[in-house]
């Protein structure tokens, strides 16, 4: 089995009205802890009333990373400046390759706005090598049931695979650098196992519920990092739960973040903010 190295809860705060959970980085996480799996927010699960304003991600830029929305419940409004205008509902994902650069906003729709509802998004930001932090922007959004789904254990356990293999299905998304992601729910007593070769880095945050993993029991908003060897994950619900979880080869490169911007060197993330002032990652037009 692999070993759990350490375990992280999701520390709260009020982002202009939305509850959000910061799971990574945080104090104890380091932005570069479980690269090339960089940040990680855990928005509600809450209640908008009608009349509402809505998700408070208005238009900004991005570059040389990945961004990977997991809409729970709720809906989001994906606009970019390379034209995308995208609506998600729940059990939807939104992913999205900033690379050379990107403007995007990610809002409630109309009805949202009119009518209120529940909302839980998780978004995570997933690093790009040097190799491709200048590819084109591209933005992939599929709902719920373009994603395929598996059911090991008798129907107990439900992956949406979301990229890379899950028990032999290809996920929806075919990621640039082999990134394996999925959403994994579990009614009680549902049974899962998954090997992870050498050297790949797990992401694993239970959303929701309770785990048993790899022997600890393992409540709901926690992250846990587990060692480098190779091993398996043995994971048994003790209550209807959901969990995300990934892995793949870190880069073995300088992260350098700043605001919007992941790069490898100081002097690259001054250019990317020189390239967005001088429009170079395309109008904003909407």
């Amino acid at each position: 089995m692999k070993q759990i190295i350490a375990k992280y809860k999701a520390a709260y705060t009020d982002m202009s009205g939305l509850d959000t959970y910061r799971v990574m980085p945080s104090q104890e996480v380091a932005i570069d802890a479980l690269e090339p799996f960089l940040f990680l927010n855990h928005h509600g699960p809450q209640v908008y009333p009608a009349n509402n304003r809505g998700l408070p991600f208005g238009p900004h830029p991005h570059k040389g990373f990945e961004t990977v929305t997991f809409i729970i419940d709720g809906d989001i409004v994906h606009t970019d400046s390379t034209g995308y205008n995208s609506k998600i509902g729940a059990g939807g994902i939104q992913w999205m390759t900033a690379g050379k650069g990107i403007i995007h906003s990610e809002n409630s729709s109309k009805e949202f706005l009119k009518n209120g509802g529940n909302v839980e998004i998780l978004q995570l930001w997933v690093n790009l090598p040097a190799r491709l932090k200048n590819v084109d922007p591209a933005y992939i959004g599929l709902q719920k049931d373009q994603i395929p789904h598996v059911n090991p254990d008798g129907g107990k356990v439900v992956i949406d695979a979301v990229s890379g293999i899950w028990e032999g299905q290809k996920g929806a998304i075919e990621s640039l650098a082999d990134i394996h992601l999925a959403t994994i729910a579990f009614e009680a007593g549902g049974k899962f196992e998954i090997p992870i070769p050498e050297n790949r880095t797990v992401l694993f945050y239970i959303i929701n519920g309770k785990l048993n993993v790899n022997g600890d029991e393992i409540d709901k908003l926690t992250l846990v990092e587990f060692d480098e060897k190779a091993g398996t994950i043995h994971i048994e619900a003790t209550e209807k739960s959901l969990l995300l979880i990934g892995h793949a080869s870190p880069n073995n490169e300088p992260v350098v973040a700043q605001g919007p911007f992941v790069m490898n060197t100081r002097l690259e993330i001054q250019e990317a903010y020189a390239d967005y002032q001088e429009g170079k990652f395309g109008k904003w037009r909407h």
